[in-house]
């Protein structure tokens, strides 16, 4: 049964993507709600054919004021005043499933200079990235963010 392979993630990625959303999770599978952008953010995400990347979230409701993400996370930037961005380059990694990304700048003067690596899937018009972060109490959790491609 022959048939066309699927195009990698190298060629699927570039785009600009819409936040669905952003959960995160502990090893027991209890929900952990993120102070810093809430459960419900909204972001952008775009990543161009010549290695560029740059990502904004920010808090849906800033009326009040929220909580920074907390210094240090694992494998995370922090957000600042219920807003994180940061851009750079990035690298994928087709075999893997991977996107490497190096953070050039960031809203949090931390983390400019940051590596991250997340395992990606796009099927059509969706993207899902998956990583492992810590929640604002320190907890491990997994954080999964599902996007929609714009245009």
């Amino acid at each position: 049964m022959g048939g066309a392979s699927r195009p990698g993630l190298s060629t699927q990625l570039p785009g600009t993507w819409e936040l669905i959303s952003r959960i995160d999770v502990t090893a027991s599978g209890e929900r952990r709600a993120e102070p810093s952008l809430g459960d419900d953010p909204i972001a952008v995400l775009i990543y161009d054919r010549s290695g560029h990347f740059a990502a904004q979230f920010m808090k849906r409701d800033r009326s009040a004021a929220a909580a920074d993400g907390p210094p240090g996370a694992s494998n995370n930037s922090r957000a600042v005043g219920g807003y994180d961005a940061y851009f750079g380059t990035y690298t994928v990694d087709d075999t893997q499933g991977t996107v490497t990304q190096r953070l050039v700048g960031a809203l949090s003067k931390e983390n400019v200079g940051h590596v991250l690596t997340r395992a990606m899937t796009v099927e059509g018009d969706a993207l899902t990235i998956e990583l492992q972060t810590t929640s604002s109490q320190g907890e491990a959790v997994t954080r999964t963010l599902r996007w929609k491609r714009v245009g």
